[in-house]
């Protein structure tokens, strides 16, 4: 074999070569892109989820002492508030309202809940709970006869939703 012979021989092998190599190229190039790609969605997810639990901790019930006792205070409003962060007496509460079929006095609330009513004294917590959820806007509250003065047990609570 010709040394010209040789030299086409060995240049044609490493068109081939060169041929493969260059779809490898491509092939490596291609999965490379999807992998940016996924990159970027799994880092978009993550931030996504790890903004979903400073919500929630943001939201969640904080334990404080009150005249020597441990009590949970209800979370401060957030943009989209969630009933599932309030504590279960407040959710009680939202639910016997809404379960009314208009304006709920705190007196009716008191008894779903087992409430002795007949005593002031024990409506009066009720009535704060009653009040710090209408403050945070789960629902209305007013008097009963129009009057700008509440009575004992007049305040009447309407639900939003």
């Amino acid at each position: 074999m010709s040394e010209l012979e040789r030299i086409t021989a060995r240049r044609s092998e490493l068109d081939v070569l060169a041929e493969e190599l260059g779809k490898r190229l491509g092939e490596v190039e291609a999965e490379r892109g999807e992998l940016v790609v996924a990159e970027r969605v799994l880092l978009r997810l993550a931030e996504q989820d790890r903004a979903e639990v400073e919500a929630a901790v943001a939201v969640a019930p904080v334990k404080a002492q009150v005249a020597g006792r441990a009590v949970l205070l209800i979370p401060h409003r957030g943009e989209a508030p969630e009933e599932t962060a309030l504590p279960d007496g407040y959710r009680r509460i939202l639910q016997i309202v809404r379960g009314g079929d208009g304006p709920v006095q705190v007196r009716a609330v008191g008894e779903e809940l087992g409430l002795d009513v007949g005593l002031r004294g024990k409506l009066e917590p009720l009535r704060a709970k009653m009040t710090k959820l209408a403050d945070r806007g789960c629902y209305t509250s007013g008097p009963t006869d129009g009057s700008p003065h509440v009575g004992s047990h007049a305040v009447m609570m309407t639900a939003w939703a």
